[in-house]
């Protein structure tokens, strides 16, 4: 029966994903329109905007029940002239996308928040963007000096079911990314 049932995914799987779509003029990478990072009284608050549209397979494949998962995280570092830059933290921040066949709505999950979207353009407004987004819980961040942030957006392919990721594999418009360094002075006092 588990036979049976991998076999019709992968099958499904297939039958999305089975011809590439054709060449079109818009581009299949996420454009980073804004970035700026805030330091104040110890904290790191981080807000960007970027600007995508989802390729028909991705499309499809998401209108077929595949949640899709938009990741973005941040990586910060004292930068240090006389050694290698020290790490002070990771963040992390994943969106769930999800489509209700059953009410025709698109769904977005923040942690344990979730919001419903009557339309898909909708949906990616809200997980297109992030503003003061808290890098540092509770608060810990030293004044002491430059800091530098390695900041990335993507589409995480990883989270995909297995036979999706096996068969998307060469296919440019699953591979949705972007990333930028970001300096920040020293925090205003």
């Amino acid at each position: 029966m588990v036979g049976f049932v991998l076999c019709v995914w992968i099958g499904l799987t297939l039958g999305l994903l089975g011809a590439p779509a054709p060449a079109q003029a818009r581009s299949e990478a996420i454009e980073l329109q804004h970035i700026e990072a805030h330091r104040q009284d110890g904290n790191l608050d981080v807000s960007f905007d970027t600007r995508f549209e989802l390729a028909p397979s991705v499309e499809e494949a998401l209108q077929k029940g595949v949640s899709l998962y938009f990741v973005a995280e941040a990586e910060v570092q004292l930068s240090r002239w006389y050694w290698f830059d020290r790490t002070l933290l990771k963040a992390r921040r994943v969106w769930r996308l999800s489509y209700q066949p059953l009410t025709m709505n698109y769904r977005v999950h923040l942690g344990g928040l979730s919001q419903t979207y009557a339309t898909l353009a909708e949906a990616l407004k809200t997980l297109q963007r992030s503003k003061n987004w808290r890098l540092n819980e509770p608060p810990m961040l030293v004044d002491e000096g430059p800091l530098n942030i390695e900041f990335s957006y993507r589409l995480d392919a990883t989270q995909l079911p297995r036979p999706l990721q096996l068969s998307i594999g060469a296919q440019r418009e699953w591979h949705l990314h972007v990333q930028r360094s970001l300096d920040v002075g020293p925090s205003p006092h």
